[in-house]
């Protein structure tokens, strides 16, 4: 005999309320049987699920997208501040450029080794202190690194910073979907069972090939067991 199995998915879980709410059977006076509270429920929830699957879905296309472009304006981010950093290195080799003035970039006074740039959130680090220590060190009369300029590194990272930034959001709302469709399935599946057993309750005196097409009618879906002939 075949048996019935919630859906396991979000996306089975929208398309067995669809045909709880959706399909024509479930507005005609045969389907009088069901719940109305139910039935409104039910047509609820599907819209808050097909909402919020559909902002997932939205957000992670985005994501994806400017995944593949944030990647070029990161390197050129971290080419640059890596660059600035080996000049002004090089520069306090030189003794052009006081030692002690290294911690106005957040650096130690005795490091000379360009810090680990190699992931956005590096970059988000190291650059805003770059380009503060050099602001502060030229204020207080210090020269210039020309060779690149600050001004080169500012505007690199300023454009992958406004990608990093609206990638954060969009993982945000990606997560913030994902939260609202996990907060439906308890309550979900409640109002899909309580449906189904309520149509398979009013044709459970019908013969079995009746019995399971009418049920399939509203979407339930029956599945057999290996090896299990498939009669009805």
């Amino acid at each position: 005999m075949p048996y019935r199995r919630l859906p396991k998915t979000d996306a089975s879980r929208l398309k067995a309320l669809k045909a709880l709410t959706d399909s024509d059977v479930a507005y005609t006076v045969e389907a009088r049987f069901l719940d109305r509270e139910m039935t409104a429920e039910a047509r609820r929830l599907c819209d808050s699920l097909s909402q919020a699957l559909e902002q997932y879905q939205l957000c992670m296309r985005t994501q994806v997208r400017y995944s593949r472009r944030i990647i070029g304006l990161q390197h050129q981010a971290m080419m640059y501040v890596s660059h600035f950093l080996q000049v002004l290195f090089l520069a306090v080799e030189r003794g052009e450029v006081s030692r002690d003035t290294l911690t106005m970039y957040g650096l130690a006074r005795e490091n000379t080794v360009v810090p680990y740039l190699k992931t956005s959130e590096a970059v988000m680090e190291w650059a805003p202190k770059v380009i503060a220590g050099e602001k502060k060190r030229v204020k207080n009369g210090g020269r210039p690194i020309l060779s690149p300029s600050i001004g080169t590194v500012i505007t690199h990272f300023d454009v992958f910073k406004g990608m990093y930034d609206s990638q954060l959001q969009y993982q945000m709302r990606t997560k913030a979907a994902l939260t609202e469709i996990s907060s439906l399935r308890t309550k979900i599946d409640e109002v899909i069972l309580n449906l189904w057993n309520q149509i398979e309750k009013h044709y459970e005196n019908e013969p079995p090939e009746t019995r399971y097409a009418q049920c399939r009618r509203y979407g339930i879906v029956y599945y057999y067991r290996r090896h299990e002939p498939h009669i009805y």
